[in-house]
């Protein structure tokens, strides 16, 4: 099985971002790949950043048209969104199928500092199964800070977990070159230990933004990273996974009683 992480640009509207999962959900599909995952919060784009305003109605709409992409492409779609439930707005990541059916979503449960005032913690976790795929999704901070929520899927018989995020920015920073270079902020070291500590395959998605401080990349549970797209450069970075590596051992192993 092939799967796909796609780094675009911060979208500019609604639409810009619809415009950026269609074209990179065709790239990935023509390359076989069977899901493809977006970054953080891409609809309508995380905030402070000049994202438009989200409401129940466009984000309803946007979802549809994922919906419809998904299904003319035959791909899964893993689309990172603001939703609406009982008045809260919530982090998100939506799955949806390869005919274009929703298949749930996953909330962010962990939020950053910074964010207690934008969204509403989630409070729950769940698995989901795409063509005997079993994965999991962390969304940002609590991937990269809260390493019990990768355990959690991978006890649970997560082969991946898909980490959508954002990291840099496009007006200041420091350009990287080389995916886990000692001299880079922490982020990539973090994105192999979550693989090589539960024996999974950890796919981390992040905007091409111009001072990237991670790179989109799909690691393997021996902590290889086996696909990367490069910084700064919009596209898809897919890589042929081999589920039998994918065993969970170690985070099987763990024994919660003694913590």
């Amino acid at each position: 099985m092939k799967i796909a992480v796609a780094s675009p640009p911060y979208p500019k509207s609604i639409n810009d971002g619809l415009y950026w999962i269609d074209k990179l959900a065709k790239d990935a599909a023509a390359q076989q790949a069977s899901i493809v995952c977006f970054p953080e919060t891409y609809l309508p784009g995380y905030p402070g950043f000049g994202a438009e305003k989200s409401t129940p109605e466009n984000m309803q709409a946007a979802l549809d048209k994922v919906c419809e992409i998904a299904a003319e492409n035959a791909i899964c779609i893993i689309v990172p969104m603001d939703w609406f439930k009982d008045g809260e707005l919530l982090n998100v990541s939506y799955v949806v199928s390869n005919t274009g059916e929703p298949l749930g979503y996953q909330t962010k449960n962990q939020l950053d500092p910074s964010e207690d005032n934008i969204w509403t913690a989630g409070t729950e976790r769940q698995l989901f199964e795409v063509e005997g795929l079993k994965f999991g999704i962390t969304i940002c901070h609590e991937g990269f800070r809260y390493p019990e929520s990768v355990r959690w899927a991978a006890r649970n018989g997560a082969q991946v977990v898909f980490h959508p995020h954002y990291t840099g920015s496009d007006t200041e920073g420091v350009q990287l070159t080389e995916w886990g270079d000692k001299h880079s902020p922490y982020y990539e070291k973090a994105m192999m230990m979550r693989a090589m500590e539960n024996t999974i395959y950890f796919a981390s998605v992040g905007y091409a933004t111009k001072y990237q401080e991670a790179a989109s990349c799909i690691i393997s549970p021996q902590g290889e990273c086996v696909a990367c797209q490069p910084y700064g450069e919009a596209g898809v970075a897919i890589a042929e996974i081999d589920l039998d590596r994918a065993t969970g051992l170690l985070a099987k192993r763990f024994k919660p009683g003694l913590v």
